[in-house]
């Protein structure tokens, strides 16, 4: 990859689209959070490679299966396209909380997966979330994690262990977009 390679990593539910504790489990519950696709799409303008991380323990759990969210992703991607911006990649962990795999966040899989995909480093990627997991995961490979405070961020923020204090914390990622543009122009 060259010098000019900008790579960021998004959390799904709660960054892009509305979460629900009940999970998404259908297209027509994928909800983009107002103003995430236009984010997406300034990302890329700005010369991102966008991607995204994303525990779908509704897999295992027997909620949906593999083509429903494959078709939740079609929406997402297409609602992304639509607003002038691409998602590239999107890395999935369909595994439950008991499976003890290595993709499931916080664990690095995920991220791992994005980083041999573009061989590239995650040092220093922003990684943005809106839980706990998704800055663990960010940190464990020593990429730069943003936390959101649409989604679960509020109460995320609220109980941030010592090591991630400092956390840059955002409304939502279309604030978020502003600074990473900001930093990179």
């Amino acid at each position: 990859m060259t010098d000019s390679f900008r790579l960021v990593v998004l959390d799904r539910d709660g960054v892009i689209n509305e979460d629900s504790d009940a999970f998404i489990k259908s297209p027509d519950e994928w909800v983009a959070i107002p103003g995430s696709l236009e984010a997406i799409a300034r990302l890329c303008d700005a010369g991102y490679t966008v991607t995204v991380a994303t525990n779908q323990s509704g897999i295992a759990r027997g909620y949906f299966d593999e083509q429903v969210l494959d078709a939740i992703h079609d929406k997402m991607l297409t609602g992304a396209r639509m607003a002038g911006g691409e998602i590239d990649f999107v890395a999935v962990c369909p595994h439950g909380p008991d499976d003890d795999c290595d993709c499931r966040k916080p664990r690095p899989g995920l991220l791992k997966q994005i980083a041999d995909r573009y061989r590239a480093s995650l040092d220093d990627v922003p990684v943005v979330g809106d839980s706990l997991r998704d800055l663990q995961a960010g940190a464990s490979v020593g990429a730069k994690p943003m936390l959101v405070l649409t989604g679960k961020g509020e109460k995320t923020a609220q109980a941030l262990p010592d090591d991630l204090k400092s956390t840059p914390v955002y409304a939502d990622l279309a604030s978020a977009t502003d600074v990473l543009i900001g930093a990179g122009s």
